[in-house]
């Protein structure tokens, strides 16, 4: 397996000169909705792997390395000696169609020896736990499911998908990886700390929060933010909810606040919170940011079920939540990553969610403000 990483700060013809891997089956990229030339990166990429299949997305950051880069395009060449790639794509127009997209696209990427999905969404139309969902569904049992949904820096504005071509609002797509000389592993660790009480979601809708505990969502957080409510929702992202299943506690997962509806007193999540389950607030330190890279790193070399390889590639997809709550620190977590991984290329985005199994429960699912890590090579 052949790997090559570039990135791209506004000269694309100067960042590919004299590189290019020509047997490419497929390339990823990560794109900033910033970056200034993007019609001569797509180009760009184009000439410099005339044989590949070209799936990016927009970001809330790109990573490069163990750094950060600003608006900028990172790209990742992947080269298989006989593992073979195939790519699947739908179009949504509303959350109602996430279920929809997950199952097209695992229909269509499905095959006995299937082994990873890398799936890159739209960020703000899609409903993330129904895509995955419509993929589990639809994938062959044991298949590794992976990857994000798109960014668009801090403005939430618009997000996009593209294959063999620019991003494009709407889209979702999955690179499917078989044989079985492939090797996947991966690994995802947030690092926030519950805090408060334990409450039951009482009232809620798709994603939106009304009540925990029959109280207003709205006011328990003012409650407990203080100072920061002031800053809502913005300060929402640094204080993110836990939920779980009440009869499965171990499956927990982590959902950001996007929004507040003032007149509704209520909260406007990053995607579906489930009536019934049971909630906790968090918060984070760069302390235990940092440690839930390592801890995502470690479980990723670890490999799935303890048959550990020698990978030839990391794909980080970490949340811009942690982005914006590190700020010119973010950078750690991928020192992190880099310290636990060794000297492999690191290539990923900040996103607006991220799709791994769960650490514990090894259910996929959607995650919000954890970093994913997805370790690719192939065994000769």
């Amino acid at each position: 397996m052949q790997v090559e990483t570039i990135v791209s700060n506004s000269l694309p013809a100067e960042a590919f000169h004299g590189k290019g891997l020509p047997d490419a089956q497929i390339v990823l990229y990560f794109i900033s909705p910033k970056y200034g030339a993007p019609v001569h990166y797509l180009a760009a990429l184009k000439k410099a792997y005339p044989g590949a299949r070209l799936v990016g997305c927009t970001t809330g950051g790109e990573i490069f390395g163990d750094d950060v880069a600003e608006n900028a395009a990172v790209s990742v060449a992947l080269s298989f000696a006989t593992a073979r790639t195939r790519v699947a794509e739908y179009r949504v127009s509303a959350p109602e169609d996430s279920y929809a997209a997950g199952q097209s696209i695992g229909q269509a990427l499905a095959s006995p020896d299937l082994r990873l999905v890398f799936v890159l969404s739209e960020g703000l139309v899609i409903n993330g736990s129904g895509l995955v969902q419509g993929l589990t569904a639809s994938c062959p049992p044991g298949v590794m499911i992976t990857g994000g949904l798109a960014g668009d820096g801090a403005d939430f504005r618009q997000t996009g998908v593209g294959v063999d071509s620019l991003p494009e609002s709407g889209k979702v797509a999955a690179v499917g990886f078989y044989g079985d000389s492939l090797r996947a592993s991966c690994g995802s660790v947030g690092g926030w700390v519950n805090f408060g009480p334990e409450r039951v979601i009482t009232r809620a809708r798709k994603n939106i929060l009304y009540e925990l505990d029959g109280k207003s969502a709205l006011e328990l957080y003012k409650q407990y933010l203080g100072e920061d409510a002031e800053r809502l929702p913005g300060s929402g992202l640094l204080f993110p909810l836990s939920i779980s299943p009440p009869d499965d506690q171990t499956h927990s997962i982590v959902r950001s606040v996007f929004g507040v509806d003032e007149v509704e007193k209520s909260l406007i999540f990053s995607d579906e919170i489930p009536q019934g389950h049971i909630a906790r607030m968090m918060q984070g330190t760069i302390h235990n940011m940092v440690e839930g890279a390592t801890q995502a790193a470690a479980h990723a070399a670890g490999g799935t079920s303890g048959d550990a390889f020698s990978p030839s590639v990391a794909l980080l997809v970490s949340c811009i939540g942690r982005n914006l709550m590190m700020g010119q620190r973010v950078s750690s977590e991928l020192t992190a990553v880099r310290d636990i991984l060794g000297d492999i290329p690191l290539a990923g985005f900040y996103s607006y969610g991220e799709i791994c199994p769960h650490p514990v429960t090894k259910r996929c699912d959607l995650h919000n403000q954890t970093m994913t890590i997805t370790l690719l090579g192939e065994q000769a």
